[in-house]
């Protein structure tokens, strides 16, 4: 994440609709009176509560959102996109369906996939499998959804966990909140617990216990289906939120993220007040995102775009897409300007608002150029398709696997906002890592790359450092939370970070310190990475890992 404000530091579903709105099980429609979740209360821990108790506000009719194509066997209200992965389709007028793609640097000869390098790992063979369908309404302000996700442990567990990430504290202050409204596990209808972990007062709980009724042992699959409703706040400065002017709609993490981490089992730390990302999340497979739309909206999603058919609800249309191996997912809607372009193999969408203050070509070309640079330091970029909003009410960039948001700005006045949030593909997108507990891992190396193509490094080592930050790059984001000052965070984290890693570069002379980057990230590709993991990747420089920790990013 590049918050615009740190940037100019560093340049100086209710109960009545789940019938239609289910996953393949079926088992959600008319669920049991006490699968309903809603508000806890100002203790750390609920459970459900009976339906009639929550105070979220509930959509209008049912959900348009289709039955089945989660691979449960359901019947479908929609026909579902060829298996095979067909690029684009027409689809019901209204749509966008396929679009023309304007080359940018020459022609496109493979994917950014096809182009990978030999040496970078694979994802993981038994990562989980996810379905998901958004029902998003003309007014924007309540969207339904369901989710069924196939998941195997790589260790015993007796409980599956969810995180609800609009229901951290900045997100559910500007009025956005998620609420699961049934889950069924292996088909049966159970009642989940929900924690509050870092939820504020009022605000359904971000953490989200579905107990099971015998314990998984590794390599043992479970399915867990789950219907919500997302309230959505207006002109919020974040990742979820609408405009109430335009009506555009931006959602990212807006739904029951699941919270493995392999070899270790479920995250499951508070979230932080701290604006910032804070998720940890393995790669999933997205075998299909239905995002349901009114007829006419422009549609950003995750992954290939595979097309446009029918609704069940008259009046609107859905737009399809999936992923080979994503973290996370993030859409957006509204009447929009999309440019597209090519580079290095890689399809880039932009999408604005009319009237925003940079058209969406300009966004298109600044993006485009990020990919050809980071790609030639950093390796071939990981995702086929690469997803650009402009959120009109957005102050920063924000990072999402294979999709970015960024703010309503000129990129030409923000030089280094377009190559920050570009090179989070590799950084948290491609090598995960634990956004709360190490946020330098994907900031500090991420605010690297970003000072890299712009040629500022001698600058960032001239850089002068709060004594209340300095040597502390490796701190959590609780601790800098708890400083009360987010340009401290900003300061110590990504302004620090990058100029330790660049110090680092410039003692062992940057063919030897690229060489050892590259190989870091092929090697963690796919997972989540650890602090200990960059210390092997640099062992052979003595000189690397002496100055990592002097700013503490490793321990001393």
């Amino acid at each position: 994440m590049r918050r615009l404000r740190v940037a100019a530091l560093v340049l100086g579903a209710a109960a009545a609709g789940l019938a239609g709105c289910t996953p393949s099980a079926g088992g959600l429609a008319g669920g049991a009176p006490d699968s309903t979740v809603s508000t806890p209360p100002s203790t750390p821990e609920s459970t459900a509560t009976p339906p009639g108790r929550s105070s979220a506000p509930e959509a209008e009719g049912p959900s348009a959102c289709p039955t089945g194509g989660g691979g449960g066997g359901g019947s479908s209200k929609v026909s579902y996109a060829d298996p095979s992965g067909r690029s684009g389709g027409t689809g019901e007028a209204g749509g966008s369906g396929a679009r023309a793609v304007a080359p940018a640097g020459g022609t496109r000869v493979e994917s950014a996939a096809e182009a990978a390098s030999a040496a970078r790992a694979a994802p993981w063979k038994d990562r989980p499998a996810v379905t998901l369908c958004f029902d998003i309404p003309a007014d924007r302000r309540v969207v339904r959804g369901t989710e069924s996700v196939t998941f195997t442990p790589d260790r015993r567990t007796c409980e599956v966990v969810f995180r609800a990430w609009p229901n951290k504290p900045e997100t559910a202050r500007a009025g956005n909140r998620l609420d699961v409204t049934a889950v069924a596990v292996d088909g049966q209808m159970t009642t989940p617990k929900v924690e509050a972990a870092g939820a504020p007062p009022g605000s359904p709980g971000t953490l989200i216990r579905i107990p099971l009724q015998s314990c998984l042992t590794a390599g043992k699959k479970v399915q867990v289906e789950l219907a919500f409703t997302l309230t959505v706040g207006a002109d919020t400065p974040e990742r979820v939120g609408f405009s109430s002017g335009d009506r555009t709609i931006w959602l990212a993490t807006a739904y029951p993220l699941l919270a493995w981490q392999r070899g270790k089992g479920w995250v499951t730390d508070p979230a932080v007040d701290l604006f910032g990302e804070t998720t940890t999340s393995e790669e999933f497979r997205l075998d299909q995102l239905d995002v349901v739309v009114p007829k006419g909206d422009d549609v950003l999603g995750t992954g290939q775009e595979l097309g446009v058919v029918p609704s069940s609800r008259a009046g609107s249309v859905v737009h399809q897409f999936r992923a080979n191996a994503v973290r996370d997912v993030a859409i957006t809607a509204g009447r929009l300007d999309v440019v597209e372009r090519v580079a290095d193999g890689v399809r880039v969408h932009v999408g604005a608002a009319p009237g925003s203050v940079a058209p969406a070509g300009e966004w298109a070309d600044a993006t485009a150029s990020a990919v050809k640079e980071l790609s030639a330091y950093l390796g071939p970029f990981p995702y086929d398709d690469l997803w650009v909003t402009i959120a009109p009410d957005v102050p920063s960039g924000i990072e999402l696997p294979g999709a970015i948001q960024f703010g309503n700005v000129r990129p030409s006045g923000y030089p280094e906002l377009v190559p920050h949030e570009v090179a989070h593909m590799w950084f948290y997108g491609l090598v995960g890592n634990d956004q709360a507990r190490n946020p330098w891992m994907d900031e500090s190396f991420a605010e690297y790359a970003e000072v890299l193509v712009d040629g500022t490094a001698e600058r960032s080592l001239r850089a002068q450092i709060p004594t209340r930050v300095r040597d502390r790059v490796g701190e959590s984001m609780q601790w800098y939370a708890s400083l009360r000052n987010p340009d401290l965070y900003a300061v110590g984290v990504y302004r620090q970070g990058g100029a330790m890693l660049h110090r680092a570069r410039q003692a062992v002379g940057p063919a030897t310190f690229d060489r050892l980057l590259r190989g870091y990230i092929d090697s963690n590709a796919h997972r989540i990475a650890t602090p200990n993991d960059v210390a092997r990747a640099f062992a052979s420089q003595p000189r690397v890992i002496e100055i990592l920790r002097q700013y503490g990013a490793l321990p001393r």
